[in-house]
């Protein structure tokens, strides 16, 4: 049998380890990890401690966090395997090495496999019947002369009653050495993720009513070339009882990998008992093995991939711009319990509410009208939102009849994926405790046009409709990197300390749910907050949480103008010496900021500047940027939504007409865009300029290229945005 042969030693500290995939300093990942170990927050890391990281930024600092995580896990783990090896006194010099040198869960398993504690396995019987010493000679290849009967004979027992059992016995233990064997199953599992093949046909008999698998009722492709997508498929296909797939691996590899490893002598009387313990070993227990590795590893990758397509649309949905001073008009649309309305006003206050129903089977078209058009006069509606449900395009029809000759009101659809969860939550019910569930989803479509950040994070991030096969992916993984999502949109944003929501509070760094909740009630307590100091005096908000949290709070108006910005109150004494250099005040007007600093700037360059003042550069410039434009919203730079007045239906649609339209979802295969028909259509990402990357909620011109009436699909292709006139 060879030696170990289990890859390099594992000398590189954490911070070597993540620093080397992240490419930069080891340095940078030991102060963040530091940080982290000190209690920080990855937004307050990334934003206020960038000297010490060296200027990582929110992405780079939360790989950090999970990387760390996975390695310490690892280690865990280790030290378990250790202890278990030497409890069962089982340990070497050269096993420990291996095991210390091992850089992963699946080459620790690998090892520690003949090690494990297994349930009653054929091997375990047969050395409990006294047959290790025969399958030793098996593996040795003894050259021991006499003939084979003679040899096994003398571990007959009671239990062992014929020469062919013991021999029997022995294969079983040899076999089970072999699967178990680090270098055989590493080998071979690599190989097979290079060059194994996936199978899959259709189960006879089994539904696929609108032939969603059909691609795959007799499918073959090299595992190293499947797709994020084909894996999701299959696999979603194989869990609804459609689809049978399997994992064929070359014959060539798994011998291969095997005789590196144990190989016959043909001078020895047990060379054939060794070729067919290798059989058995192979089939039994080395190949369905990998065949589950292969395809774990396969959905792990699938599972990481829609878990990151899902991640950068829900950043760009909840980056979307907010409509400011807008009254709206919520709709939910329905046919037979009817349309549900909201009024609310430009702060989000709910004015008004009701019920109408345009549509079968009551269809008070007229009526329905009137309701609305004596809402829009009575509460000065700008406009209309319509969720992008049942009867969405039908009810869009009465929105371009109300707003198609009124200048003063547009109309715009808007996704209300996740708008029934929120209605039915207990914060929904806090919100709204006497309005009834359905009007809380018509509300909730009223506010996202003019916050959509500030409504969306009070639902699960899992119910935002933007994911690529959400449901069938690692669901730990998926709210892990969602929620992170979330937070970092969140504080990037910043939030209004005296109007935020609990929901959104609650992501702000620092803070979560009961602080929040405290928050909210000091607030309605006290009334409004008047410095960023006074959240001092929040119960249960203690240092630690001030220093993660103030930063990311905004106070307009309030007794300290610097509240408003997103400088750290650590560095308002940086902030004022920067203003009293520059000749200005807090109360300074915007206009004659800039001016004054570039003045200052040419006189004393920002690293001269930071030194004088004790700080580093990121920092200072951070903190420039700041008193030039105190709380700016990243979200201002995107492009607001399309606003319409009148409504395009699948008939208007002609091959080549030219469009604007917004991009709904992105996913592997393009993105579907909203150009104001029912059916959102797709662009193919074969139609995209190479290097073109879309996100949720951009603004793009397309053209029909094919329109399918009868399937309800539309194919669209890219038209070069003209320059503005």
């Amino acid at each position: 049998m060879k030696s170990w042969r289990y890859g390099k030693i594992a000398a590189m500290s954490y911070a070597e380890t993540i620093a080397s995939f992240l490419r930069v300093k080891p340095s940078q990942v030991q102060a963040t990890i530091n940080l982290l170990d000190e209690g920080n927050t990855v937004p307050f890391i990334s934003r206020y401690r960038k000297e010490m990281t060296g200027t990582l930024d929110d992405e780079q600092v939360r790989i950090v966090a999970d990387e760390v995580e996975r390695l310490r896990a690892i280690d865990g783990r280790r030290a378990t395997i250790l202890s278990s090896i030497e409890e069962q006194g089982k340990m070497t010099d050269e096993l420990r090495a291996a095991i210390i040198a091992a850089d992963s869960m699946t080459a620790l398993e690998d090892l520690y496999a003949p090690y494990k504690p297994k349930r009653r396995t054929r091997a375990m019987i047969a050395r409990e019947r006294g047959l290790q010493p025969l399958a030793d000679l098996i593996l040795s290849q003894s050259k021991d002369k006499r003939p084979l009967e003679v040899i096994a004979a003398q571990y007959l027992s009671e239990q062992v009653t014929t020469w062919q059992e013991a021999l029997q016995g022995a294969r079983d233990i040899v076999a089970e050495a072999i699967s178990d064997h680090a270098d055989v199953r590493r080998t071979t599992r690599e190989k097979a993720l290079k060059s194994a093949k996936f199978c899959a046909e259709k189960i006879e008999g089994a539904a696929d009513e609108k032939s969603v698998y059909e691609s795959y009722y007799q499918f073959e492709g090299r595992v190293d070339r499947l797709q994020p997508h084909q894996i999701l498929a299959l696999n979603r296909g194989e869990k609804e009882g459609v689809l049978k797939a399997r994992v064929e691996i070359n014959e060539r590899d798994w011998r291969t990998s095997i005789d590196d490893n144990f190989e016959a002598d043909i001078i020895s009387p047990f060379a054939d008992e060794l070729i067919l313990a290798e059989e058995d070993a192979a089939n039994r227990l080395l190949l369905p093995s990998i065949e589950r590795d292969v395809r774990r590893t396969l959905s792990e990758k699938a599972d990481g991939h829609a878990i990151n397509v899902f991640a950068t649309n829900l950043r760009a949905l909840l980056s979307m711009p907010p409509l400011a001073n807008q009254t709206v008009i919520g709709l939910d649309p329905g046919f037979r319990t009817g349309t549900k309305v909201a009024v609310v006003d430009p702060t989000g206050k709910l004015l008004d509410t009701g019920t109408i129903y345009p549509h079968e089977p009551k269809n008070d078209w007229d009526g329905s009208k009137a309701a609305l058009q004596e809402m829009i006069k009575r509460h000065k509606v700008t406009l209309i939102t319509i969720g992008n449900g049942t009867a969405s395009r039908e009810t869009e029809k009465l929105a371009a009849e109300l707003t198609r000759n009124a200048p003063s009101t547009r109309y715009l659809i808007v996704n209300e994926a996740g708008a029934s969860v929120y209605s039915a939550s207990p914060l929904a019910r806090a919100e709204f405790p006497d309005l009834d569930v359905s009007i809380r989803g018509a509300v909730s479509i009223a506010r996202r046009a003019q916050d959509p950040l500030a409504e969306l994070v009070k639902i699960d991030p899992k119910s935002s409709g933007v994911g690529l096969y959400q449901h069938d992916v690692d669901q730990t993984a998926l709210g892990h990197s969602l929620d992170g999502v979330v937070e970092s949109v969140v504080n990037n944003v910043g939030v209004d300390l005296n109007t935020a929501s609990p929901a959104l509070l609650t992501h702000v760094a620092g803070v979560g749910p009961k602080l929040a909740s405290a928050i909210v009630t000091y607030r309605n307590e006290n009334g409004e907050f008047k410095s960023r100091a006074e959240l001092r005096k929040v119960s249960g908000l203690g240092p630690k949480a001030f220093e993660q949290a103030a930063g990311f709070m905004r106070i307009r108006s309030g007794s300290e103008p610097l509240d408003a910005s997103a400088i750290h109150p650590e560095s308002y004494p940086i902030a004022r010496a920067v203003l009293t250099k520059a000749g200005l005040r807090p109360a300074t007007p915007l206009n004659e900021r800039k001016p004054a600093l570039d003045i200052l700037l040419k006189i004393t360059p920002v690293e001269k500047l930071a030194t004088e003042l004790g700080c580093g550069v990121p920092t200072l410039q951070d903190i420039l940027e700041q008193i030039v434009r105190p709380g700016r919203d990243p979200r201002e730079e995107a492009q607001t939504p399309i606003l319409r007045s009148d409504v395009l239906k699948m008939e208007d649609l002609v091959e080549g007409m030219e469009l604007k339209g917004t991009v709904r979802n992105v996913v592997d295969f393009g993105a579907f865009v909203d150009i104001g028909v029912k059916q959102d259509g797709l662009l193919h990402r074969t139609q995209l300029p190479f290097g073109t990357v879309l996100k949720v909620g951009d603004i793009i011109n397309v053209a029909i290229l094919k329109i399918e009436k009868a399937r309800g699909r539309i194919g669209l292709g890219w038209v070069k945005s003209k320059p503005e006139k």
